[in-house]
Protein backbone atom coordinates (compact mmCIF):
# COMPACT_ATOMS: atom_id res chain seq x y z
CA UNK A 1 0.00 0.00 0.00
CA UNK A 2 3.02 2.54 0.68
CA UNK A 3 4.70 1.48 -2.52
CA UNK A 4 1.89 2.80 -4.51
CA UNK A 5 1.08 6.17 -2.26
CA UNK A 6 4.83 7.07 -3.12
CA UNK A 7 4.89 6.34 -6.38
CA UNK A 8 1.81 8.24 -6.79
CA UNK A 9 3.10 11.10 -5.12
CA UNK A 10 6.18 10.93 -7.39
CA UNK A 11 4.02 11.14 -10.05
CA UNK A 12 2.89 14.45 -8.86
CA UNK A 13 6.15 15.66 -8.33
CA UNK A 14 6.61 14.93 -11.98
CA UNK A 15 3.72 16.47 -12.93
CA UNK A 16 4.22 19.75 -11.39
CA UNK A 17 3.50 22.73 -14.50
CA UNK A 18 6.36 25.30 -14.54
CA UNK A 19 4.50 27.90 -13.45
CA UNK A 20 4.33 25.77 -10.24
CA UNK A 21 7.90 26.15 -9.55
CA UNK A 22 7.84 29.18 -7.54
CA UNK A 23 5.55 27.95 -4.88
CA UNK A 24 7.63 24.90 -4.82
CA UNK A 25 10.95 26.70 -4.15
CA UNK A 26 9.34 29.31 -1.94
CA UNK A 27 8.58 25.91 0.07
CA UNK A 28 11.89 24.62 0.04
CA UNK A 29 13.28 27.93 1.49
CA UNK A 30 10.73 28.24 4.13
CA UNK A 31 11.27 24.55 5.43
CA UNK A 32 14.38 24.53 7.45
CA UNK A 33 13.76 24.74 10.85
CA UNK A 34 10.47 24.77 10.23
CA UNK A 35 7.73 21.84 10.10
CA UNK A 36 6.99 20.37 6.78
CA UNK A 37 3.07 21.29 7.83
CA UNK A 38 3.81 24.60 9.09
CA UNK A 39 5.80 25.11 5.42
CA UNK A 40 2.85 23.87 3.57
CA UNK A 41 0.44 26.18 5.15
CA UNK A 42 2.50 29.38 4.50
CA UNK A 43 2.83 28.38 0.86
CA UNK A 44 -0.86 27.88 0.38
CA UNK A 45 -0.94 31.34 1.73
CA UNK A 46 1.69 32.43 -0.67
CA UNK A 47 -0.63 31.47 -3.55
CA UNK A 48 -4.18 32.45 -2.33
CA UNK A 49 -2.49 35.85 -2.13
CA UNK A 50 -0.93 35.36 -5.83
CA UNK A 51 2.10 36.35 -4.61
CA UNK A 52 4.10 35.63 -7.67
CA UNK A 53 2.30 38.73 -9.33
CA UNK A 54 1.33 40.96 -6.67
CA UNK A 55 4.15 43.15 -4.83
CA UNK A 56 3.37 42.00 -1.11
CA UNK A 57 5.71 42.43 1.48
CA UNK A 58 6.13 38.17 2.29
CA UNK A 59 7.65 38.56 5.89
CA UNK A 60 3.50 39.01 7.45
CA UNK A 61 2.76 35.98 5.71
CA UNK A 62 5.63 33.67 7.25
CA UNK A 63 3.47 34.12 10.67
CA UNK A 64 0.55 34.10 11.14
CA UNK A 65 -2.28 32.87 14.24
CA UNK A 66 -1.83 28.47 12.52
CA UNK A 67 1.91 28.64 11.60
CA UNK A 68 5.19 30.16 12.07
CA UNK A 69 8.05 29.44 10.07
CA UNK A 70 11.52 30.14 12.17
CA UNK A 71 13.39 32.80 11.48
CA UNK A 72 11.25 34.68 9.15
CA UNK A 73 13.12 37.83 8.70
CA UNK A 74 15.87 36.30 7.17
CA UNK A 75 13.58 33.77 4.84
CA UNK A 76 11.60 37.07 3.85
CA UNK A 77 14.75 38.64 2.23
CA UNK A 78 15.84 35.37 0.82
CA UNK A 79 12.32 34.74 -0.69
CA UNK A 80 12.18 38.59 -2.33
CA UNK A 81 15.61 38.15 -3.53
CA UNK A 82 14.19 34.72 -5.27
CA UNK A 83 11.37 36.39 -6.51
CA UNK A 84 13.31 38.83 -8.15
CA UNK A 85 16.14 36.30 -9.92
CA UNK A 86 12.97 33.84 -10.49
CA UNK A 87 13.47 34.49 -14.55
CA UNK A 88 17.22 33.45 -14.34
CA UNK A 89 16.45 30.58 -11.83
CA UNK A 90 13.37 28.81 -14.38
CA UNK A 91 15.65 28.83 -17.05
CA UNK A 92 18.66 27.05 -14.98
CA UNK A 93 15.59 24.54 -13.83
CA UNK A 94 14.36 23.62 -17.43
CA UNK A 95 18.04 23.80 -19.25
CA UNK A 96 20.02 21.19 -20.23
CA UNK A 97 22.00 20.78 -17.09
CA UNK A 98 22.44 17.52 -15.14
CA UNK A 99 20.34 17.63 -12.00
CA UNK A 100 23.39 17.84 -10.09
CA UNK A 101 24.54 21.31 -12.32
CA UNK A 102 21.61 22.87 -11.43
CA UNK A 103 21.82 21.84 -7.59
CA UNK A 104 25.11 23.45 -7.89
CA UNK A 105 24.20 26.58 -9.41
CA UNK A 106 21.29 26.80 -6.81
CA UNK A 107 23.12 26.66 -4.06
CA UNK A 108 25.83 29.41 -5.12
CA UNK A 109 22.72 31.66 -6.36
CA UNK A 110 19.75 31.26 -4.40
CA UNK A 111 19.86 32.60 -0.92
CA UNK A 112 18.86 29.70 1.52
CA UNK A 113 19.48 27.02 -0.60
CA UNK A 114 21.79 24.22 1.04
CA UNK A 115 22.27 21.13 -1.31
CA UNK A 116 19.66 19.42 0.92
CA UNK A 117 17.00 22.61 0.00
CA UNK A 118 18.27 22.59 -3.71
CA UNK A 119 17.80 18.62 -3.96
CA UNK A 120 14.46 19.03 -2.39
CA UNK A 121 13.08 21.46 -4.93
CA UNK A 122 14.57 19.64 -7.99
CA UNK A 123 12.25 16.54 -6.17
CA UNK A 124 9.63 18.50 -5.64
CA UNK A 125 9.36 19.03 -9.29
CA UNK A 126 10.83 15.65 -10.38
CA UNK A 127 13.88 16.78 -11.81
CA UNK A 128 16.59 15.64 -9.17
CA UNK A 129 17.66 12.62 -11.40
CA UNK A 130 18.21 10.46 -8.50
CA UNK A 131 19.89 13.08 -5.88
CA UNK A 132 18.80 12.90 -1.78
CA UNK A 133 17.76 14.61 0.53
CA UNK A 134 19.40 14.29 3.33
CA UNK A 135 17.29 15.48 5.99
CA UNK A 136 17.58 14.73 9.68
CA UNK A 137 15.17 11.70 8.70
CA UNK A 138 16.94 10.67 6.19
CA UNK A 139 20.55 10.59 8.40
CA UNK A 140 18.96 8.61 10.88
CA UNK A 141 17.33 6.14 9.18
CA UNK A 142 21.18 5.77 7.38
CA UNK A 143 22.41 4.91 10.28
CA UNK A 144 20.05 2.71 11.71
CA UNK A 145 20.15 0.75 8.95
CA UNK A 146 24.10 0.89 9.38
CA UNK A 147 25.08 2.87 6.15
CA UNK A 148 26.87 5.65 8.25
CA UNK A 149 28.06 5.62 11.78
CA UNK A 150 27.27 8.91 13.36
CA UNK A 151 24.59 11.89 12.19
CA UNK A 152 26.87 14.76 11.19
CA UNK A 153 26.22 17.54 13.15
CA UNK A 154 26.76 19.55 9.87
CA UNK A 155 27.02 18.84 6.59
CA UNK A 156 30.16 20.20 4.33
CA UNK A 157 29.68 19.75 0.59
CA UNK A 158 32.29 17.07 0.64
CA UNK A 159 30.28 15.18 3.53
CA UNK A 160 27.06 15.60 2.01
CA UNK A 161 28.09 14.13 -1.44
CA UNK A 162 29.97 11.85 0.43
CA UNK A 163 26.58 10.36 2.22
CA UNK A 164 24.62 10.77 -0.93
CA UNK A 165 26.55 8.30 -2.57
CA UNK A 166 26.34 6.04 0.14
CA UNK A 167 22.76 6.43 0.34
CA UNK A 168 22.52 5.69 -3.43
CA UNK A 169 24.72 2.43 -3.03
CA UNK A 170 22.01 1.71 -0.33
CA UNK A 171 18.99 1.70 -2.58
CA UNK A 172 20.83 -0.20 -5.16
CA UNK A 173 21.60 -3.06 -3.08
CA UNK A 174 17.60 -3.13 -1.91
CA UNK A 175 16.89 -2.62 -5.27
CA UNK A 176 14.82 0.66 -4.79
CA UNK A 177 15.19 4.22 -6.34
CA UNK A 178 16.25 6.87 -4.01
CA UNK A 179 13.02 8.82 -4.64
CA UNK A 180 10.76 6.08 -3.47
CA UNK A 181 13.69 4.82 -0.49
CA UNK A 182 13.49 8.78 0.50
CA UNK A 183 9.80 8.70 0.88
CA UNK A 184 9.66 5.53 2.71
CA UNK A 185 11.69 6.42 5.32
CA UNK A 186 10.52 10.39 5.44
CA UNK A 187 6.87 8.86 6.03
CA UNK A 188 7.89 6.20 8.35
CA UNK A 189 9.32 9.07 10.59
CA UNK A 190 6.70 11.34 10.27
CA UNK A 191 3.71 8.66 9.54
CA UNK A 192 2.71 10.31 6.16
CA UNK A 193 4.07 11.21 3.09
CA UNK A 194 4.37 14.93 2.88
CA UNK A 195 6.32 17.12 0.74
Amino acid sequence: MKRSAIRKRLREYRAVPVEGYFYELLYCIMTPQSSAVNAAKAQRNFEANDFLNNDIDPEPLLHQPDYYIRFHRSKAKWITEMKKNFVDIVKVTTGPLLASEKREWFVKNVKGLSYKEATHFLRNIGKNEGLAILDRHILKNLKLHGVIHVIPVSLSRKRYLLIERKFLSFALHLGISVDELDLLFWSNEAGEILK
